[in-house]
């Protein structure tokens, strides 16, 4: 379920989402991040206000009318924000036509690969029947006349597949660049037959590969699990079973890095609901001490109204495995769970989450330059997993659906 009250961090990051998107609009971003239209906009309104008054006005966080007087000030902003979203609507377009005449120079390479050498054979024969015999031209090049006689007689159906697919590709990449370049043919295909398509996954990957729509692969990794010998044994309750029958029951969380461009790093703690896989807590900092661990899974009892009775499993790390973190678990009623030392397959989702995060984020590059880029597209990315992102252990649903329609369903069957 969505979070009702949010913290000071989750505006700031909202609003700096907002405000470094090109081309943004507060229907936008509030879809991605699950919230209102309306709330998102005053939060962008009031961070206006604060950096404007100066910095006194930004260490009061009291709720503050707005004067008549600033008003007006907003309106030629909000214009101007208006005819920028309108300039990058129309970029976007310009490009989306130049990929599409791009295609189509290309659509004569696409009999090309393995077979090319034969069909540009019989392509020769047809175009040359009107000069010289067509046996003779079959006998020179070395083709069976029947088969080419049925190559020329398909050109039809041929043509008409070509044009499907391609008309097939526009679609797959609209899909593609809205997912940010993150879906393959699974949940691309799960996509399109939202949209009413009837489409088969094995074509849908088959024009992807034809049309080079894929995604981008992950390179490096650095090492953020270093157990704690003096830590209390605590016991394996999941046994590499990532899956729960109710939200709320079964949690696990983990650790991971992300690169800066001067060699530093910042570091992700994050919360996930075994049930629909939604990310119910996360915090990122410059460091790796307990505070991080320990506020993620604050922010996980926050979103869920608290979190008596569950379970949480990680790995062998210093700071799971602290007295804070111990104590921390205790004081929310929670069950700690632990995999094996050293033995990654025990936090398994943890570890496949986090590396599409940052599959997803980094779209091969190295690193995500300066902290506050880091930082804002790591969030973006968070909020719109929740909100938006087909899951594959959810029936190709994003976490949020599939949670609404089990409530869904429990209440139907409770009437």
């Amino acid at each position: 379920m969505a979070m009702k009250d949010y913290s000071d961090e989750f505006k700031a990051d909202a609003v700096a989402l907002f405000e470094s998107t090109p081309g943004a609009t507060y229907k936008s971003i509030a879809t991605d991040l699950g919230i209102n239209r309306n709330t998102l906009r005053n939060w962008v309104l009031r961070g206006r206000e604060r950096r404007s008054a100066g910095p006194d006005a930004v260490r009061d966080t009291r709720p503050a009318t707005r004067a008549p007087q600033t008003t007006p000030s907003s309106e030629p902003d909000e214009r101007i924000r208006q005819l920028e979203a309108r300039v990058a609507e129309l970029e976007a377009s310009e490009r989306k036509l130049a990929t599409e005449r791009d295609i189509l120079r290309k659509a004569a390479k696409y009999f090309g690969r393995g077979d090319e050498l034969v069909r540009s054979r019989f392509q020769f024969v047809d175009d040359h029947r009107d000069a010289f015999e067509v046996k003779r031209l079959c006998q020179v090049l070395e083709v069976n006349r029947s088969s080419c006689y049925k190559w020329r007689a398909g050109r039809e159906a041929r043509a008409a597949r070509q044009r499907a697919d391609h008309r097939l590709a526009a679609r797959i990449r609209e899909v593609h660049d809205e997912s940010r370049g993150a879906y393959g043919s699974p949940r691309v295909t799960a996509e399109l037959r939202d949209q009413g398509m009837r489409v088969n996954e094995k074509r849908v990957a088959r024009v992807m590969r034809t049309f080079s729509i894929t995604g981008i692969r992950l390179r490096r990794r650095v090492r953020t699990t270093i157990p704690d010998p003096a830590a209390s044994q605590v016991p394996d309750l999941f046994q590499r079973d990532f899956t729960a029958a109710e939200p709320g029951s079964k949690y696990m969380g983990d650790i991971t890095y992300l690169p800066l461009a001067n060699g530093e790093f910042l570091y992700l703690a994050t919360v996930l609901d075994c049930f629909s896989r939604k990310v119910v807590g996360w915090s990122i900092a410059d460091h790796m001490r307990t505070d991080l661990v320990a506020d993620a899974l604050r922010m996980a009892a926050h979103t869920r109204g608290g979190l008596e009775g569950s379970v949480f499993h990680s790995d062998h790390g210093a700071q799971y495995g602290s007295r804070a973190y111990a104590g921390l678990c205790d004081q929310l009623k929670v069950t700690r769970s632990m995999g094996a030392v050293g033995t990654s397959a025990d936090n398994a989702a943890c570890e496949s989450f986090h590396a599409s995060l940052k599959r997803e984020t980094l779209q091969g590059s190295r690193d995500y330059g300066d902290p506050a880029t880091c930082r804002n597209r790591v969030f973006a990315w968070l909020t719109r997993y929740n909100t938006r992102r087909r899951h594959s252990a959810n029936g190709h649903l994003s976490p949020y659906e599939y949670e609404r329609r089990h409530h869904a369903a429990k209440l139907t069957l409770a009437a």
